[in-house]
Formats: C-alpha cells, structure tokens, sequence
C-alpha cells in the first residue's frame, strides 16, 4: 500500500496545479460558472474512478456516513465558490497562500472535534504557516 504522505504530496501538487490553470480559467467568465465547470469535471473523473475500482457499494453507506458527506460537499461547493471568486479577483501567488490557512484551521477544529493531539510541533507548524500566509499576503 502506498503511504498517505504520497497522496498528500500529489494532493499539493495538484492543488498547486488547480490554482495556476483556474486562475486562466476564470479570466473571461463568471466564476460561478467556473466552479460548476470544474465541479462536472470532477463528477465524472471520480465517476471513473470509482467504477475502475469496482466501489459502487451503496448499501455500505450508512445514515451518518451520508450526512457528514453531504455537508462536506456542501463546505467543499462553498470553498471552491470562494476560491474561484477570489483568484478572478486577486494574484494567485496571494490567493492560495490565504486558502491555505486551512491547514491551520483543520488543526484547530481536529483537536477540538476529533480530540486529535496539538503537540508543540504542530502548533509551531501551524503558528508558521500562519506567519507565512500573512506575509505572502500582505
């Protein structure tokens, strides 16, 4: 199996690469119409990938299962909206820095809801991420 900080890295990548190709993309449109373009995209290439796989096993979904889904998908459409309304109208080199802070605040409400562990180490981190994110958008 490969380890999850491979998936991560390919995740900033790819997040690296989202933010570059959709600051292009939101140039001459609405940005609304942006996001519902890449969210279509996203739908049938996960579509893909979950049909390659062979992982259309609904009755495995539970209620809560469905629930937390939904309102993350709900807080992923809200996300990206912002996200795409803010590169149409900032530098993408400050934009992302500021959406990045997300990294803190998924710290912040990991400990509070999940009781995940905020050692000295992460709270550094996220004390420099912060530090960083300020300074890239000012």
């Amino acid at each position: 199996m490969v380890d999850w900080r491979i998936y991560a890295l390919g995740s900033a990548l790819f997040a690296a690469l989202t933010a570059i190709l959709a600051k292009v993309g939101v140039a001459d449109i609405d940005s609304n119409l942006a996001t519902l373009i890449r969210t279509v995209v996203i739908l049938v290439l996960c579509a893909l990938a979950v049909t390659m796989r062979g992982a259309w096993a609904w009755s495995s979904l539970s209620p809560r299962s469905l629930r937390m889904l939904t309102f993350s998908g709900i807080a992923t459409g809200l996300s990206w909206l912002c996200y795409f309304k803010a590169l149409q109208a900032g530098p993408a080199s400050r934009v992302a820095p500021i959406d990045k802070l997300s990294v803190v605040l998924v710290v912040l409400l990991a400990a509070i809801f999940l009781h995940e562990p905020l050692t000295l180490k992460v709270g550094i981190g996220a004390v420099l991420i912060t530090a960083g994110a300020v300074l890239m958008a000012v």
